[in-house]
């Protein structure tokens, strides 16, 4: 864990990393379980696939929020959540008014306390965090984007147990 730490404070004081291309809010539940996450977004510097209408294109999202249990089983918890997550994203070649996105990614959270409430434990604070997505980017600019995600939270089998939550999350960015 301290490791990360230490990875993550060279992170913050690398060059570029001041340099944010948007900021992030995500509200969403699931699995008995409410998740608030803001964040900071760093957009590749490489596109793929330009040949047609449609591209592949990206961005790096570092995300910090918190999981509220809320189960009637009781013991509900607050999970302190911090991720980094590469994100991939199928947008148009040249943007209209309001300009429609698909999105998948695979990210890497650390979690704390590893349980949301009595029965559902994560197994470890490191935990794997896919999701797929769809939205909108509209604005003058293109600078908001409004979409839906579908998240799996789960350390992949690396230790038991690895129950993993799905979360409904509703994501707002605004790009600078």
């Amino acid at each position: 864990m301290r490791k990360v730490g230490w990875f993550l404070c060279a992170l913050l004081f690398s060059g570029n990393v001041w340099a944010v291309d948007a900021v992030s809010f995500e509200l969403g539940n699931g699995d008995q379980t409410d998740v608030v996450r803001v964040g900071a977004i760093w957009d590749f510097d490489h596109q793929w696939f330009t040949g047609g209408d449609w591209l592949v294109s990206g961005f790096w999202e570092a995300s910090a929020g918190t999981l509220q249990g809320r189960s009637s089983v009781g013991d509900n918890q607050t999970i302190t959540d911090l991720g980094i997550t590469p994100v991939f994203r199928l947008q148009q070649k040249n943007p209209t008014a309001i300009s429609p996105y698909l999105e998948a990614a695979i990210g890497f959270h650390l979690i704390s306390p590893a349980y949301v409430y009595a029965n559902r434990h994560f197994g470890s604070a490191f935990q794997f965090g896919d999701h797929l997505g769809l939205g909108v980017r509209f604005g003058e600019q293109q600078q908001f984007d409004l979409g839906y995600r579908y998240q799996h939270l789960s350390n992949g089998g690396i230790k038991k147990p690895n129950q993993g939550i799905n979360l409904n999350q509703v994501h707002f960015a605004y790009h600078f």
